[in-house]
């Protein structure tokens, strides 16, 4: 019986642990996209599509590659760089998340 609570409780707080690591992730990279390209804070939701807005261009693509790499040690390959990885924060988090998880 030990050993089932045990093994709840690593589950409920590997859960949490991961919630407080996926807010700060989208927070990290939310504050470097505004720093970054000088927005208007309240410009940027989670699914704004920054490509799309004109809030990032290809330069900009790659500061934001370095960036996640600096960041999170996330290493882009060539056959990742597509828009679906990279066109809104949501978009980033996901990738990002994926990345680290693997």
């Amino acid at each position: 019986m030990i050993q089932i609570i045990l093994y709840f409780s690593r589950i409920v707080f590997k859960s949490i642990t991961q919630m407080v690591n996926d807010k700060q992730i989208r927070e990290r990279i939310r504050d470097y996209i505004i720093e970054a390209t000088l927005s208007d804070g309240n410009a940027i939701q989670d699914d704004t599509l920054l490509f799309d807005q004109g809030i990032f261009d290809s330069m900009g693509l790659l500061q934001l590659i370095d960036f996640l790499r600096e960041e999170f040690d996330v290493h882009t390959d060539d056959n990742e760089l597509v828009i679906e990885n990279f066109e809104s924060l949501n978009s980033i988090v996901r990738y990002v998340l994926n990345k680290i998880s693997s």
